[in-house]
Order: structure tokens, then sequence, then C-alpha cells
């Protein structure tokens, strides 16, 4: 996992060797891996703490790179003795931040360049002399005798040893120094941030001889850092801690060898709220949500939002059972909370884990993901303590999604692993197949057998599943490049994490236009669910495909509050009627009803139709009757190895493609 991560890790033996790094840490040293086991990690990342503990590290222009870097470097000892290093680059974020405090501080800094502020300590005497202007920042009068004892007083007590251990390492090496730190006022009680430079004199014997220093007041530009660090650390709907924040904290947590608990909440349909009631109602529920939280933890108890309806909570020195207490009494608290206008409540599904020394956070969090998963399949509105037989569950999805991927990359090769079959779309009058539905199987000889509702979730979670769905498309178009019949259309799924990849609607249309496939013969279907959770990236993909031809089916319509109005931002061609209103149409009125009104509204707006789930003649009588011209499922056509169906196909040429389409497309209209 390491080795595939885009953070850098490495580990060190005695001296700062390094012992193994992974490929995302050779890439910040600009040394290929196996050129850098075996090296000082301290000549390779000057400024690398030699000791457990984290901070920033500078490293400026060398051979192989220009410009500077800034990389946050944590250091963790492990139980073997040796050293973990975590190292990532913030030199972004980092220059952004120094941007703006510049920008915001450009009048100040102006004025410090003329009054700045000098110190000299005189090593033999020691006694330190400070300008007349330094002691008026210090809030002094000119000409105060002020020891070094005093100052020592006025510095806040944690940065006192850093001042002191940077002086000393300067003395020793010689080297300029440079530090940032806190101190109150004359008054002892207004608190300033203050930057020092110096350098070291020495006399011919070497021995140092005076130490001179500058400083000046850089508390405005420290605020506008603690500013950014806030909004880099901070979900701006809620006002809580991000993802960010959380796990810095949990691993802050761990790195100091505590010991805790996690507990991670998810809320329970809350995708029925922006629904029923709008985005901006949700929205307002969240924060309620949020402000409800919050006001049942306790200090030093850290609640924030990984995304969406996620949240996570951090308490630490708490055990398994109060943990579960204090889950349970926010658990009471979301299912209290009013919904305005609405019947239903708001309840919350929660996993809890604990953690201790030795614990990564990733584990910790993987733990109380599976705690939340067994409260969701256990019926949800619950509490679930994490226990070892949870493990056997990840162990599956562990093996599903290596499998998964090895079957990726023998179907990319050609080799098999992946299969597309292909499920027909029919016309009730006629019997003619209009095109076909390609469905994705998992067909690599293991056992057990894995079903799409086995594989296809953990593949979308993983995000293997944007790999997954150009494979299909890129196999879909190649089939249609082989086989150049006009009435050979294809309908392709594309999931909602497909929906996300801003650069699918190019990668299509490259491939379409290259190969000069009249884009007519493509379809994609999108989901109803996915549609509304992606409003915006479904709309975006859908505009430029249907600009250039494709055919865009909304599937499953009918299935989420609010159907119908999704038809006015979503420039699709067609719907598919989800199965539930088709089921039972030969035996219930109100789905005939449903449907005859989902048939009045698609064919004014001039969309084509297609019904799902036909299993029955009967079936095929009611639909006939209500309007209903095309149809899907196991009466009609059973999936097939999309291999068969393009055996079957003649060797036409592709001529005459705008007449064939129109056909094939009025054919489908309702």
């Amino acid at each position: 996992m390491l080795d595939r991560a885009d953070v850098g890790f490495g580990v060190t033996g005695p001296g700062g060797v390094l012992a193994w790094v992974n490929p995302a840490l050779a890439e910040v040293l600009g040394v290929p891996a196996e050129q850098a086991v075996g090296r000082s990690l301290p000549a390779l990342l000057p400024g690398a703490p030699e000791s457990p503990r984290s901070g920033l590290a500078l490293l400026t222009a060398g051979a192989s790179r220009r410009g500077h870097r800034w990389l946050e470097v944590t250091c963790r000892p492990l139980d073997d003795g040796r050293l973990l290093y975590r190292v990532v680059d913030v030199t972004a974020w980092r220059d952004r931040e120094m941007e703006a405090t510049h920008e915001a501080d450009a009048l100040r800094r102006a004025q410090v360049l003329g009054r700045m502020g000098t110190w000299e300590w005189l090593v033999a005497e020691d006694r330190v002399v400070w300008s007349d202007t330094l002691l008026g920042l210090f809030g002094f009068p000119p000409g105060t005798e002020l020891d070094f004892d005093t100052y020592a007083e006025l510095v806040h007590p944690q940065d006192l040893p850093m001042i002191q251990a940077t002086l000393q390492e300067a003395m020793r090496s010689g080297a300029g120094f440079t530090y940032t730190h806190r101190m109150v006022l004359a008054d002892r009680s207004t608190e300033r941030w203050f930057e020092c430079f110096g350098e070291v004199e020495f006399d011919a014997d070497g021995s140092p001889l005076r130490v001179l220093g500058t400083a000046h007041d850089i508390t405005k530009a420290r605020r506008v850092h603690d500013e950014l660090l806030a909004l880099a650390e901070q979900d701006p709907l809620t006002g809580l801690a991000n993802r960010r924040a959380v796990t810095r904290e949990l691993e802050r947590q761990l790195a100091t060898g505590g010991s805790g608990a996690m507990l991670l909440l998810d809320l329970d349909n809350f995708k029925d709220v922006n629904d029923l009631r709008g985005h901006a109602v949700g929205d307002r529920l969240m924060r309620a949500l949020a402000s409800a939280l919050r006001s049942r933890l306790q200090p030093g108890q850290l609640i924030g939002r990984l995304g969406g309806d996620e949240f996570a909570v951090v308490l630490p020195d708490c055990d398994r059972t109060t943990a579960a207490r204090v889950a349970d009494e926010l658990r009471e608290a979301v299912a209290s909370l009013p919904l305005v206008g609405a019947a239903s409540r708001i309840t919350v599904s929660t996993g809890v884990a604990e953690y201790s020394a030795g614990d990564s956070w990733e584990l910790v969090l993987a733990n109380a993901d599976l705690a939340l998963y067994a409260s969701k399949a256990a019926g949800r509105n619950r509490v679930t303590v994490y226990e070892l037989g949870h493990y056997a569950d990840t162990a599956k999805r562990v093996s599903v999604m290596d499998r998964l991927r090895s079957a990726l990359d023998r179907a990319s090769s050609g080799r098999g692993g992946l299969e597309l079959h292909a499920m027909p779309m029919v016309q009730l009058a006629t019997g003619r197949t209009l095109g076909h539905e390609l469905l994705l199987r998992l067909d690599d000889g293991r056992e057990p057998p894995l079903g799409p509702a086995e594989f296809l979730p953990e593949a979308e979670r993983s995000g293997l599943i944007l790999d997954i769905d150009r494979w299909v498309m890129a196999t879909a178009i190649d089939a249609l490049i082989a086989h150049p019949d006009p009435e050979l259309r294809f309908n392709v799924n594309v999931s909602g994490r497909t929906l996300e990849d801003e650069d699918f609607a190019g990668f299509v249309l490259d491939r379409l236009a290259g190969a000069g496939v009249a884009p007519g013969r493509l379809g994609l279907e999108i989901t109803e669910t996915a549609a509304v959770t992606n409003l915006d990236a479904a709309r975006a993909l859908s505009v430029q495909l249907r600009a250039f031809g494709c055919r865009i089916t909304l599937d499953d319509f009918g299935s989420g509050f609010g159907s119908f109005v999704h038809l006015k931002h979503l420039p699709i061609t067609g719907i598919k009627i989800d199965g539930e209103f088709v089921r039972g149409i030969d035996e219930r009125s109100v789905d005939a009803v449903l449907v005859s009104g989902i048939i009045e509204i698609a064919r004014g707006l001039n969309l084509s139709a297609v019904a799902e789930w036909v299993e029955r003649p009967a079936q095929v009588d009611v639909l006939t009757r209500l309007g209903v011209r095309v149809g899907q499922g196991f009466h009609l056509g059973r999936p097939v190895p999309l291999t068969r169906v393009l055996s079957e196909q003649p060797k036409t040429p592709d001529g005459a493609l705008s007449s064939h389409l129109a056909g094939a497309e009025d054919g489908a209209r309702s």
C-alpha cells in the first residue's frame, strides 16, 4: 500500500541511513529508490529531523531541481528501533500562505525595515545588549536594562527550549540561524510573535565571541497564517474540523502514545432530505446537526466532518464502553432534531473503534468504518463497536479488489478476466432488437464466482471503477468499429464516480471521432441515483456527449423523489422506467397508472422510453396497451456474451447511417 501512496515514506536505520523508501519519497529526494537506499537521509534531505518529531523542512535549489521546496516531515519510531519518516510536499500550500502573508502585511513590513530591532549577546560577559528599537517592540522604554533571565520569563515556555537549542547549535556549527517565537510584552499580558535571524562571530581561537541577531514583530502575519491554517483544516459548511484535521489529530494522539476511541457517524437516508426539500434545506440541517453534535462533546474531544454526511469524533483517554455511551448520546441527539416540513426524522449509524500506541491512523479509521458498515447492515440507527470478527468483511473486500484488479489488468491486455454481456432492448410489437445494454461480468475462473452486485460497489468505493468504465467504453467502441452495421447499437452504463471524471467525455469523443463511428450508435446510461448525487457532473457530461450526437438515457427512472424535476436539468434523450413499476404491472392497477403518466411525460418531451424487468407475456400486453413500445427483461431476451452477438452481425458497410439510426430511434419513442 505504501508503494502506491502519493505520500513519501522511508525507513532509516542507525545513523540515519535509509533502509527503504517508497517511490513517492524517491521522487522527493530526486534519486531513484534503489540509489537512495544506503545513503544518509539528512544528507539527501537537509533539515529532516534526526529524532521522532514533526516539522517543516526547506530544500533550496539543487542540481536536479529548480527553485525551493517546503516539505512536511514527520518522524516516528518503529518497534525495532528504526525510524519511519513521512514526507509530504507542501510547497504550493506554503508558498500560497507566504504570498498571502506578504500581501496582507506589505505595509507593516515596509515600516519594520526602517525600525528593525537588533540585539547582541557578548558571550564572554554573558550580557545581552538590546537596541532601543527592539526594546520598544518589547514594550520597554529606551535604555531599559533587560537581562536574559528577564527576557526568558517573557518568552512562551514552549518556545524557550527551542531558542536555547538553536543558539547552542549555531555556536557549535557557526552557521546562521533563524527561529520564530511567542512572548508577552512588558505589560505581561499582550502576546506577540517575533521572527529572529542571526549569526555567530568567533575569535582567532574559534571560540564564540558574540552573537548578533535581529527581530521584528510578525504578529499580524502570524494571524494571517493561523487564518489560512484554519481554512485549510476547517469544513466550510459546518465550521467543524475537516478530514485532514481529524486524521492529523488522530495521528498526533498515536505518535505521543495516547489511547482512546474513534467514532464514525453516517446519517441514514440523508439524501431523502435533499430530494424532498432541496439542498439549501439539507445544508441548514447539516449545520444544525454539526452544532448539536459539538455541543454534546467535552473539551479535548474533536469532532470533524469527513465529507458528505459522514462525521468523525476523536475521544482521547476513552475506553470502548465510554465511547459507546458517547456514541449513543450523539445518536439520540440526532434523532431528537426536528425536521421541519417533513414527517420523517434523521437518524445516524455509528461505528466505534479503540486505538492505542502502535496503531496507525489508517487502521483505526478502517476499523471504525467496518463497525459503521455493520451498523448499516444491521438496520441503521444504532452503534456498533469494532470486533475482530468484523475483519472477515475486510478480508473479503480485499480479496474482491485483488481479483478485480487482476481481471482488469488481464482484460486490458486482451487476456480475458472481464467480459461484456449484451442484453437486448426489444420492440414489443414486432420482437425486433433495437439495441443492447452492455453488462459487465467478472470471468476470472476463480471461486467463488462474483456477480456485479458483489464487485461493482467495491470497485466504485475504491475508485477502480474509473478504469473499469474506460475499459468498457473502449471495448464497446472497438466493437462498433469492427462491426459497422448501423443497426448495432450499444448502451453503456456510467458509474457515479466516472461522472466526476472531467476527462471522461473527452476520452469518449476522441475514440468516436478518431474511428469515424456515428455517435448515435453509442448511448450512455446514468442511474437516477448517480445523477442526483452528482447533478452538476451528470449535466456537464451529458451536455458534451449529447452535443456530439450520443444518446443519454436516465436509468431507473422513478426510483427517487423528484424524478420529474431532473428531466428539466439533464439533456437526456430517453428514460428507462424503473422495474419496480413494471414488476407487478399486470397485477396492480396503481403501477399501470404510474407507468401511464411516465409515458405521457416522455411522449411530451420527445424522449424514448424503455420498460425494464419484463419477465412475463402478461406484462407485455399491459405495457403495449399503455403505449410502451420498447421493453427489456428475461422474457424478451437474456444477457448473452457480446462476442456471440457480434458473431451474428452481418458484415455490411457503414452507409446511410442517419436514416437507419433515425428509424431505430423513432422505434424507441413512446
